[in-house]
């Protein structure tokens, strides 16, 4: 079950943008919403991030986040 639009039609953009709003609200949804509301919030982040990596399987990673570059930096 989707909340709100399908994120495998929303264009590019709006995929971003929703990604963006839904980390945003993460935290006071968490510490003041509902559990229905934190449910339906992490259902759609799932279904949002999903459909990112579905886009962009070879996405670029960092260094610094791996463990190996975090044991450089110290």
């Amino acid at each position: 079950m989707t909340m709100g639009i399908d994120p495998r039609v929303l264009p590019e953009e709006d995929l971003l943008r929703e990604l963006r709003h839904v980390h945003v609200t993460r935290t006071e949804t968490l510490r003041h919403g509902s559990d229905d509301a934190l449910d339906n919030h992490t259902v759609r982040t799932r279904e949002l991030e999903a459909e990112y990596l579905r886009r962009h399987p070879e996405r670029e990673i960092d260094p610094e986040r791996l463990r190996e570059g975090a044991r450089q930096r110290v």
